[in-house]
């Protein structure tokens, strides 16, 4: 009877409970909220910055119409060194624009930011990019012979290959003189240069377009990789999980994955009878998928198959993007400067003579149009920033601090258009990397491929690549700046244009 009674009071009384449970959870919650916001404003109390929303942050500031870039550097005017921007009321990152504060960063071998890159994850796995700890660690170790100048060799002749299939489909812009969009072609360019310096595989994706299920599967990710980091309901795993952008994610996930698992089980079998990387070499130039295969430690262990396919596929991501984005800028920023174009074509005509294509020691005979490379990788860095994670507290040279658990973002852009470190920084001048000048600067005031122990291990593979594309395509072409198509830069995991890239092109030696 009293059971009764007292289960009836309950349920009379439910609601009230309820109602209660629920305002004890807000409040929780709402604390817990405020103490968190409280303390990430009192971690950058010493960097004052732009003035951010309490619940937003910076997000609404950042129109992603080509300005956002621009946006950093001139807050960078205001606030030097480095300045906080809020995404959202809790995550911050110290924006940092200065070679003398990207220093203490790029030293240290701190992993990368999880928010920034976590996204990427379920394509590339835990491979060089997103490892940390002992584990990158090991497989730094083990990678490294496979950017051995000795397997990079081999690779300038497909590259090479690959570029020549690409200006032979510009033939027809040449005959038009119409303007054309050039960072698709080249990105096509760098994915099949890839794929056989990876794989040994052709897979004619520059003649057949978009009907490789792999090369598409490769495109979605990119861009579902990018689209996700910019819609901040999708951070969520559950929302993305549902969504039908999620779904395509996962799609073309399984159908990459799948691709790199039967490449790798192919491989294994045709390799099962070799136990020295000296036997294939015999035969045949080795390519990166050997290298992996045959990596061993201390203690004799190789790498697993989850862990080849990791590195395979952050290979593919970081290889082709980035070097399609460098090349093509490059191409962009000679087009606007006929005056250097015309030297670099001399230098290139005197080394290559009567040569259509490019062999490795050309590679090192070409220093004015390598100092233009790096002058537009200076004015448009493939990868305009990069986000790490401390670990333990960070001070810097001017006795500012960080707690650990900070997030920091090194703004490769704002570094590289900083006007205390460059002169005139807007102005594309390939003699700022004359040896001369170079010695006069610090060592991370130029980071296109960040630097200290976590810097891009690809990054002689991604130069001779720049290289050989540019060289062969100054050889027969002649670029042309378009003043109507200025491009509007953004960043989508690496630089890229709004409008695309445009220029023109006429053949250097018409046929009459």
């Amino acid at each position: 009877m009293e059971f009764s009674e007292a289960l009836l009071k309950f349920q009379l009384n439910w609601p009230h409970f309820f109602a209660v449970f629920c305002l004890v959870v807000v409040v929780y919650k709402s604390s817990v909220f405020v103490l968190r916001k409280r303390d990430a404003q009192r971690n950058v109390e010493a960097f004052p910055g732009p003035k951010p929303s309490w619940l937003f942050g910076h997000v609404m500031q950042f129109k992603q119409d080509g300005t956002d870039l621009d946006k950093f550097v001139k807050w960078g005017e205001q606030y030097p060194y480095a300045f906080p921007t809020w995404f959202g009321p809790l995550a911050c990152y110290l924006n940092i624009h200065h070679p003398d504060y990207a220093k203490t960063i790029l030293v240290s071998s701190e992993p990368k930011c999880d928010l920034a890159y976590k996204f990427l994850g379920a394509w590339i796995g835990d491979g060089l990019l997103l490892s940390k700890g002992q584990k990158w660690f090991r497989h730094r170790r083990l990678l490294t012979p496979g950017f051995h100048y000795e397997v990079l060799k081999p690779y300038v002749t497909q590259m090479a290959e690959s570029t020549m299939v690409m200006l032979n489909k510009w033939e027809s812009f040449a005959k038009t003189n119409k303007t054309f969009e050039l960072f698709e072609q080249v990105s096509l360019m760098t994915l099949d240069s890839i794929m056989k310096c990876a794989f040994s595989y052709n897979s004619n994706c520059q003649t057949e377009g978009g009907t490789n299920t792999y090369i598409k599967a490769v495109y979605e990710l990119s861009h579902l990789s990018n689209f996700r980091f910019r819609t901040f309901p999708y951070h969520n795993d559950l929302i993305f999980y549902l969504s039908p952008h999620g779904f395509r994610y996962r799609k073309a996930a399984r159908v990459a994955h799948s691709h790199t698992n039967e490449v790798i089980r192919k491989r294994k079998e045709t390799l099962q009878e070799v136990n020295e990387l000296s036997r294939i070499q015999a035969k045949r130039n080795l390519d990166f998928l050997d290298i992996l295969l045959f990596a061993r430690d201390e203690q004799q262990q190789g790498l697993s198959d989850e862990d080849i396919r990791a590195e395979v596929d952050t290979f593919m991501f970081e290889g082709h993007d980035t070097t399609a984005s460098g090349i093509s800028f490059a191409l962009y920023c000679l087009a606007c400067n006929p005056q250097h174009q015309k030297i670099c074509r001399d230098e290139i005509n005197e080394v290559l003579g009567g040569k259509d294509t490019m062999d490795w020691e050309d590679l090192s005979k070409i220093p004015y149009t390598t100092m233009c490379i790096k002058e537009s990788l200076r004015l448009y860095p493939p990868v305009p920033g990069t986000a790490r994670r401390i670990t333990k507290p960070m001070t810097f040279f001017d006795g500012r601090t960080l707690p650990a658990g900070f997030r920091i973002g090194i703004s490769v852009f704002g570094i590289h258009r900083n006007a205390t470190v460059w002169e005139n920084p807007d102005v594309f001048d390939p003699l700022r990397f004359l040896p001369e000048n170079v010695s006069k600067r610090s060592p991370h005031a130029f980071v296109p491929f960040a630097a200290g122990p976590r810097n891009c291990i690809g990054q002689n593979f991604a130069m001779n690549e720049m290289k050989v594309a540019i060289a062969l395509t100054l050889k027969r072409y002649e670029l042309i700046e378009d003043p109507t198509f200025k491009p509007k830069i953004i960043t989508r995991l690496i630089l890229r244009s709004l409008n695309g890239i445009h220029i023109k092109i006429k053949p250097v030696n018409p046929v009459e």
